[in-house]
C-alpha cells in the first residue's frame, strides 16, 4: 500500500464521509504547486475556492502571522487587543463602508448577515416582529449551517436536515421581474452571490446587479452581496458588484481575507445597519482574533495595491481566450466566468467532471468538479502565465484523448 493508499484509508476510517476528495495527499505547498507524500507536484487550479487567491506559503502573509504568533494569539472579545481597530479601520475603508463584523467562516458571516438584515427590519424599517422576510435566488450556495440550507436549492445539502427555517423566499437568479415581484412590506433584504460560485461560475445578465441596487434602493431593502468566493481579487475587482458600478448595503466577505493561513469572515456595512447591535446579541470567541486581523490587514495591505486585480485581468482574459476557443467542440458545451475563474461545461459523453478531474489529477493538474457535469478553474492570482498555459495544456489533452 503506498503512502497516499495508507493516508486515505486511515482517514476514512476516523472522519466523516462528509466530503469526496481527489485521492491526492498534499504535504507541502508553494505558490500555484502542491506536493503530495510521495514527492508528486501538482498545478493547484482550484485555490481553495479563492480562500488562497495569494497562492500557497504567500511571504508577506506568513510572516505577518509568524510575527503575531509571537505575540498574542487571542483575547477573546472579553477585552481589546492593539491589532482590532487597526483591521476594522482598514477593512471598511476597502470597502467604501463604516463598520466591520469580524466572524470566522464564510458561513459565520452569512449567518451574521442574516442576523443583522432581521435586526434592522425590526428596528429600523418598522417590520413587525417575526415577519421579516430575505429574498434569495435559485442555485445559491451561502454555506452549510441549518438556517442556511433552509433556502438551497441543492438537494445534497438540504435533504434530511429540516425541519428548516422559515423566512426567506427564493427566486430565479437573473430575474429582476420575479425579484420585484417578491418583495412586499415585510422584506428586509436580498441576499446573493454577485457571481454564483458553487453553481458552476454563473454570471448574471447584463444590468441584473445594477438592477437589483435600484429596486432594493427604491423598496428600502438592503442588498447584501455575499462575496466570499467572488470578492477580493478573483473577477479582477477588489469586489466582482464592481463590475457594474455596484455599491450594496452589505459585504460579506471570508475565504482569501485570511489569505489561505487562518480563517477570517465579516460582515462590512454602514453605521446605521451594523449599529443596531447591542452587548450580548452576537459574537464569535475567536472572531476578530489578534492572529486574524495580522493576517487580514496584509491582505487588505496587499488588495490596496491593485496588482493582484490587475493579474486576476490579465491572465483572466487569457484563460477565457484559451477556454472560449474550446467553447461549442465536442468536448465543451459551454465556458463562463470573469477574471481567473471559469466554469467549463463538459459535454456527459467525454465523462462526468468528476472523471475530467481525475484525469487531470493524472496529468498532475488539481480542479474540482460541481453539479455533475462542471469543473471549476480558480488558480491563485500568483500563477505564472507559463504555468497556467501548462495547465491549460493539460485540460486540451484530456478532452481530446
Amino acid at each position: 500500500m503506498t503512502s497516499t493508499e495508507q493516508a486515505i484509508a486511515a482517514a476514512d476510517a476516523h472522519s466523516a464521509h462528509n466530503y469526496h476528495p481527489l485521492p491526492v495527499v498534499v504535504a507541502s505547498a508553494e505558490g500555484a504547486w502542491m506536493t503530495d507524500v510521495e514527492g508528486t507536484r501538482y498545478l493547484d487550479m482550484l485555490a481553495g475556492y479563492s480562500a488562497l487567491n495569494f497562492g500557497h506559503g504567500n511571504a508577506r502573509l506568513i510572516a505577518a502571522a509568524k510575527a503575531q504568533l509571537d505575540r498574542v494569539t487571542l483575547t477573546s472579545r472579553a477585552f481589546h487587543h492593539d491589532r482590532f481597530a487597526d483591521f476594522c479601520t482598514e477593512l471598511a475603508a476597502l470597502c467604501g463602508m463604516e463598520m466591520v463584523l469580524p466572524m470566522n467562516t464564510g458561513a459565520e458571516a452569512v449567518e451574521t448577515a442574516v442576523k443583522t438584515a432581521r435586526k434592522w427590519g425590526y428596528r429600523v424599517k418598522g417590520v413587525p416582529d417575526g415577519r421579516a422576510k430575505i429574498i434569495v435566488v435559485d442555485n445559491n450556495f451561502h454555506g452549510r449551517t441549518t438556517t442556511i440550507i433552509s433556502f438551497s436549492t441543492d438537494p445534497e445539502a438540504r435533504a434530511d436536515f429540516g425541519p428548516y427555517t422559515p423566512g426567506f423566499e427564493i427566486v430565479p437568479y437573473g430575474d429582476l421581474a420575479a425579484l420585484d415581484a417578491a418583495m412586499d412590506a415585510d422584506t428586509v433584504a436580498v441576499l446573493m452571490e454577485p457571481i454564483q460560485g458553487e453553481a458552476g461560475v454563473l454570471v448574471p445578465p447584463a444590468g441584473y446587479l445594477a438592477g437589483v441596487r435600484e429596486l432594493t434602493r427604491t423598496r428600502n431593502v438592503l442588498f447584501i452581496a455575499d462575496e466570499i468566493q467572488s470578492g477580493l481579487g478573483r473577477t479582477g475587482k477588489t469586489f466582482a458588484c464592481e463590475h457594474e458600478g455596484v455599491v450594496p448595503d452589505m459585504y460579506v466577505l471570508g475565504k482569501a481575507l485570511g489569505g489561505g493561513v487562518v480563517p477570517v469572515s465579516a460582515v462590512v456595512s454602514s453605521r446605521e445597519i451594523l449599529g443596531v447591535y447591542q452587548p450580548g446579541e452576537h459574537g464569535s470567541t475567536f472572531g476578530g482574533n489578534p492572529l486574524a486581523c495580522a493576517v487580514a490587514l496584509e491582505v487588505i495591505a496587499m488588495l490596496r495595491t491593485g496588482e493582484y486585480q490587475q493579474r486576476a485581468t490579465e491572465l483572466g482574459d487569457h484563460l477565457h481566450r484559451e477556454l472560449n476557443l474550446l467553447a461549442g467542440g465536442p468536448a465543451v458545451d459551454t465556458v463562463r466566468g470573469r477574471g481567473l475563474w471559469a466554469g467549463v461545461d463538459i459535454n456527459p459523453t467525454y465523462g462526468t467532471g468528476r472523471e475530467i478531474s481525475q484525469k487531470l489529477m493524472a496529468r498532475r493538474v488539481l480542479v474540482k468538479d460541481t453539479h455533475g457535469s462542471t469543473i471549476r478553474l480558480a488558480p491563485p492570482l500568483v500563477i505564472s502565465k507559463e504555468d497556467l498555459d501548462w495547465g491549460l495544456e493539460q485540460l486540451r489533452a484530456v478532452l481530446s484523448a
